[in-house]
């Protein structure tokens, strides 16, 4: 049964129009994570990784090459971390420097950091990599 329903949430991702999908961070990150929710834990994963998704969701698909291209021009140090740099993975709350995102990318609620030569998006109450720029 799940992975019925995960075929069906898959199927019913791939009739989304490309604009839909690249318009919102959020967006996608609710539907990348009813697909995960889905195949793990049935309808009720789906339901719980969609609220999960949507809320960590971070930049669009359209901004992430412009974001990392921003980053790239800023020169920012980077910060060694001896653990993975994973969405999830949560840094030091000193030792690291966190940066505002610009406006124009629409994450105005998370700051970014360089780990191991990788910008990430932090959430800045806890520390915790809410998304990795690759």
């Amino acid at each position: 049964m799940k992975y019925l329903m995960a075929t069906c949430m898959v199927a019913a991702l791939a009739g989304m129009p490309l604009t839909v999908s690249a318009q919102s961070g959020a967006a996608t990150g609710a539907a990348t994570g009813a697909v995960t929710g889905g195949v793990v834990g049935g309808p009720a994963g789906a339901a719980v990784g969609a609220g999960v998704g949507a809320v960590a969701g971070g930049l669009s698909e359209a901004n992430r090459p412009k974001f990392r291209q921003y980053v790239t021009t800023q020169k920012r140090p980077s910060y060694t971390y001896k653990e993975k740099v994973a969405v999830g993975a949560k840094l030091p709350s000193s030792g690291v420097t966190y940066y505002e995102v610009p406006a124009e990318y629409g994450v105005t609620k998370y700051r970014y950091t360089i780990v191991n030569e990788r910008p990430v998006l932090v959430d800045p109450s806890s520390h915790t990599i809410v998304e990795v720029i690759d």
